[in-house]
């Protein structure tokens, strides 16, 4: 709330426009970050980990914190833990979540990664549970999964249902890895933005590893990205303002406007506001709150909310790729920043894409969860695409030339990309053919790979 001599005023599109373009800054200053979602579960049992208990969630992150990860607490219990940069939080249904620091180089990635699964695995051992990493859970129902104790989660929780059928999977039952990029100026981030929704379909295509719902193959490899698809269209998928002549910071904040608010924060506490207007908020007319005006605190918080396949901060995440282990999670940074990191590489993905339209866009993205890289785009296979694509940040890579201490290049950690490519199959293919074959048509084996 902003008060000039006395009178409360709103806040201007240009106040709620610069929370995207304070992101700017110089190519020598760009990094990256990643973010990555598990399962916990019981080996005992293979059932999912509640959050109390002698080995439930809040001990794991108990366990955690004897490696100098600091405590968030939410009515005294620990919902989250913050180390130099990072974060580790919990997903509607227990899925523990790294949010990375932002890093120079993936080799960097790689270490931070590797040291948050050496850091679990103590922890693991001494409980007897593990993490699965997929992007869909393939055997647990809704209800067999406890709900994380944090007030946002109870609100979206009576929302969803009420805009789409699949909102409470989503929230429940899916795991991501995102990567995370920095922009210059105003037109790099359309550029980018552009290019990260045209090629989200291909990147879930190559990520497909969902296959499986209650024990059992489902019509989709990739039951990750079908459950986006039917999850509160106003705050999901490809706002169409993006691909628009003059889009911009302050046309991504209309549209932000435009989604329907959750809830606010007073005194430490959420205000259930599901449904309601921001635009109604900015003119003093939110029910919740009559006569009362936004904070700009009030705004980020309505920013956090949304969750396009692309979603633009003060920098892009990119979100359509499933859940996997250490190599898989470090393969879809170094996919991104050889692509949009290097120029000539962002300037020949861009050359593939940029006649691309809206209203194609929108079915490919129908297509890649059922068909992965079999989905024909414009007479030509996603997996030939898929192919292009990998060349292409395979050549990024090599020209930015970052190399680790073995001298090696952030190029070899496309290789399960580049594996996927090669074979033309996903992990979502080949689990398939294990569960009709030795697995005996159980789902079991994922929770031991």
């Amino acid at each position: 709330m902003v008060n000039l001599s006395g009178m409360q005023k709103t806040l201007s599109l240009e106040q709620l426009s610069r929370t995207f373009s304070q992101g700017c800054k110089p190519r020598d200053r760009w990094l990256i970050g990643t973010e990555h979602e598990k399962f916990g579960f019981y080996k005992s049992s293979l059932k999912p980990l509640s959050f109390d208990g002698p080995a439930g969630i809040a001990q794991v992150l108990q366990g955690l914190m004897q490696f100098g990860w600091q405590g968030v607490y939410e009515n005294s219990l620990p919902i989250a833990l913050i180390k130099k940069g990072a974060s580790i939080t919990l997903e509607p249904g227990g899925q523990l979540e790294l949010s990375g620091a932002p890093l120079s180089t993936i080799h960097d990635t790689y270490i931070e990664t590797s040291r948050h699964f050496e850091e679990l695995a103590m922890i693991n051992d001494a409980l007897n549970i593990d993490f699965l990493c997929m992007g869909f859970q393939p055997k647990w129902a809704r209800e067999d999964i406890s709900w994380m104790p944090k007030a946002r989660y109870a609100v979206m929780r009576e929302y969803m249902p009420k805009v789409g059928l699949k909102g409470l999977d989503m929230m429940l039952r899916t795991s991501t890895i995102q990567a995370n990029l920095d922009f210059e100026s105003e037109s790099d981030m359309v550029r980018k933005l552009r290019i990260g929704f045209f090629l989200q379909p291909l990147v879930t295509a190559l990520y497909a590893a969902s296959p499986f719902e209650h024990g059992k193959p489902t019509a989709y490899l990739s039951n990750r990205a079908a459950a986006w698809l039917d999850t509160d269209a106003d705050r999901t998928g490809i706002p169409a303002c993006v691909f628009e002549d003059g889009f911009g910071f302050e046309a991504w904040t209309e549209w932000v406007l435009d989604v329907p608010m959750y809830f606010i924060m007073r005194d430490g506490k959420y205000i259930d506001c599901a449904g309601e207007s921001f635009r109604d908020f900015l003119e003093g007319k939110l029910p919740q709150l009559f006569g009362e005006y936004p904070s700009i605190e009030d705004w980020e918080l309505h920013t956090s909310t949304v969750f396009p396949d692309v979603r633009l901060k003060q920098y892009i995440e990119m979100r359509g790729a499933a859940a996997g282990n250490a190599a898989w999670i470090c393969a879809l940074p170094a996919l991104w920043k050889g692509l949009l990191y290097d120029p000539q590489a962002e300037n020949d993905i861009w050359a593939l894409v940029k006649d691309w339209q809206y209203d194609e866009l929108l079915v490919l993205r129908e297509q890649a969860p059922e068909t992965a890289l079999k989905t024909m785009f414009r007479g030509e296979s996603v997996l030939s695409l898929c192919k292009t694509m990998l060349d292409i940040s395979q050549a990024g890579l090599e020209r930015i030339n970052a190399c680790d201490m073995k001298g090696e290049s952030e190029v070899k950690y496309l290789r399960p990309l580049q594996e996927v490519a090669a074979s033309g199959k996903t992990r979502a293919d080949v689990w398939l053919y294990h569960y009709h074959h030795d697995w005996q048509q159980s789902v079991d084996p994922l929770f031991r790979l």
